[in-house]
């Protein structure tokens, strides 16, 4: 089969095709779980993270992709409730213990033998992959496969950064940073909470332009004030200084999500926070980390029922650096997603 393989750490500046397409063999599924003939990958900001060593996976070489759609084309032993020929999505969450204590309460995402999907183990960036039965979400009709590719990653963690927030009926909701989770964030925002409004704060013209087609009442750069004081604002930026300005910004009592896998750059920015400014009269800092099955099947079923459509740049397989090299700098509408085969 046809992979895109990362075969060792490198920084994108410094090596533009970090991604290697190379034939391997087809895995075989194991123990209760199924072969999936992948048909369309999503392209996360998060393989940039690996990629270049930010979090990086436990041993090379790997196959990336963690937003993965196609049919399955075998099952293991064991296997119940899947057939051959059933459309089914993976996730970033590829299996979890079961028997933690964050297992047990429902919080299978903090699990601390969580296993990362195209990070810890091959994912979507090929034509095969293997994944436990439990692991693999069956898909609504009325999407694509390229449409329903980013439900998996940037909708899924969106739904949880979006319930994290507290959002309620006609509470004002930021947004920092406006790519392929926070563009369906305003959509679900718009469709779930009556009277709701969302305020966008994005790095571009063309951004900002995307969120107001979208709903959006209002957006600007990070460093703008925008007219009202926001009562939950959701980041998804990969830098500090978006945290600090979206304090400020926060009404009283207001949450902040921090809706990322890591920061980098610059920490001095964190030498501004001032108390009465940014921290006091209780507001509170949240950070998403990971997703459950739960959040997956919860957002699958939401989405289907508001018809929920993202905006989607498609790429072949062999075009995934392509791909990886417009999200680094930036060049985003929507989500990007891999066609393959």
């Amino acid at each position: 089969m046809k992979a895109m393989v990362l075969n060792r750490l490198c920084k994108l500046q410094d090596n533009p095709q970090p991604l290697q397409l190379t034939e391997l063999p087809v895995p075989t599924p194991g123990e209760k779980q199924i072969l999936v003939r992948v048909s369309a990958c999503g392209v996360c900001h998060t393989e940039l993270d690996e990629i270049e060593g930010r979090t990086p996976p436990p041993q090379l070489p790997v196959v990336p992709g963690h937003q993965v759609v196609g049919r399955v084309a075998a099952v293991g032993d064991g296997v119940g409730h899947l057939q051959v020929g059933n459309r089914v999505g993976v996730a970033w969450i590829f299996s979890a213990c079961g028997d933690c204590k964050f297992c047990r309460s429902g919080r299978e995402n903090l699990c601390r033998a969580f296993v990362a999907t195209g990070r810890d183990a091959n994912g979507g960036y090929a034509e095969y992959m293997c994944v436990g039965e439990n692991f693999a979400y069956p898909i609504p009709e009325g999407f694509s496969d390229a449409q329903a590719a980013p439900l998996l990653c940037a909708g899924a963690i969106g739904y949880r950064s979006l319930r994290l927030s507290g959002l309620t009926d006609g509470q004002r909701l930021g947004l920092t940073g406006f790519g392929a989770s926070a563009h369906l964030v305003l959509k679900m925002a718009r469709h779930s909470f009556s009277g709701s409004e969302v305020y966008v704060f994005a790095r571009s013209a063309a951004e900002r332009e995307f969120a107001r087609e979208l709903g959006a009442v209002w957006a600007g750069d990070a460093t703008e004030n925008p007219p009202h004081k926001l009562d939950c604002i959701i980041d998804t930026t990969p830098v500090w200084p978006p945290v600090v300005e979206a304090l400020a910004k926060l009404e009283s009592g207001g949450r902040l999500v921090i809706n990322a896998i890591r920061k980098e750059g610059d920490k001095q920015s964190l030498l501004a926070l001032d108390y009465p400014l940014h921290l006091w009269q209780e507001k509170e800092l949240k950070s998403v980390a990971n997703i459950t099955r739960a959040d997956v099947l919860a957002f699958l079923s939401l989405a289907a029922q508001m018809q929920l459509q993202p905006e989607v740049q498609v790429f072949a397989l062999e075009e995934a650096n392509q791909a990886l090299l417009e999200l680094k700098a930036g060049k985003i509408r929507g989500a990007k997603v891999l066609k393959i085969g």
